[in-house]
């Protein structure tokens, strides 16, 4: 596919993108952050070219990695993966522009105890595990409210900015729909929260239907 044939494949995703907007609201702002973990530094650049600028990895190597090679463009890095206790500091020096997956009280206390030591601070969405599956990482929806403000009070070099969570694994429409509503639900409550991250490429137009303004697109973007 040459670069004016992807240009119009990726017209072609931010048209779908535009059309669940508008059908949830005129005003409503939906971002695309395009997942980068399988794709190389050239595919990347690809798609800087045609104007994308918001890249997410799921792993700190590799963020460093495609970041420093891709230092001297103007790209907005995210962090979407599960974050253990000794890639904090890695993470960390990276300066990420958000972390996505916030997903326990123990880790954000964690990341605070090394942000303090490095005068620094980290934007996050707490993850929440609103399909209650096994397979999935997050705080379980009864107790997100609550562990959102006990971070907001206990960790103030974490930059709560809202929530994100990963669709019911499902062929149920239904079921999808509800796992997003539960965390639209969420998301309405907390405090000075303005994230509300949901959808990936096989449902990110229900997503933004339950009121996702933002969402995490990797093989749609990238042709996979």
């Amino acid at each position: 596919m040459n670069e004016t044939e992807y240009k119009i494949y990726i017209d072609d995703v931010i048209r779908r993108v535009e059309s669940a907007r508008i059908k949830v609201n005129a005003h409503h702002i939906v971002k695309i952050v395009a997942i980068s973990k399988y794709s190389d530094v050239q595919e990347i650049k690809d798609l800087y070219n045609i104007g994308q600028r918001a890249f997410g990895e799921n792993k700190v190597q590799d963020l460093k990695a495609k970041s420093n090679e891709l230092e001297d463009l103007p790209l907005e890095w995210h962090f979407v993966g599960n974050l253990q206790k000794n890639k904090i500091n890695n993470l960390l020096d990276l300066k990420p522009t958000l972390f996505h997956g916030l997903d326990s009280l123990d880790i954000a206390q964690e990341i605070q105890k090394k942000c303090e030591a490095k005068n620094t601070t980290l934007n996050a969405l707490l993850q929440i595990n609103s399909a209650k599956e096994e397979s999935k990482h997050g705080v379980m929806p009864e107790d997100a409210l609550e562990v959102y403000e006990q971070i907001q009070k206990e960790c103030p070099n974490i930059k709560l900015k809202g929530v994100m969570s990963i669709g019911a694994h499902s062929d149920d429409k239904a079921l999808v729909r509800k796992s997003f509503e539960t965390t639209h639900e969420i998301y309405k409550k907390c405090k000075d929260a303005t994230i509300c991250s949901m959808g990936m490429s096989g449902d990110f137009e229900l997503a933004i239907k339950c009121g996702s303004n933002m969402v995490r697109l990797g093989s749609i973007m990238f042709n996979k």
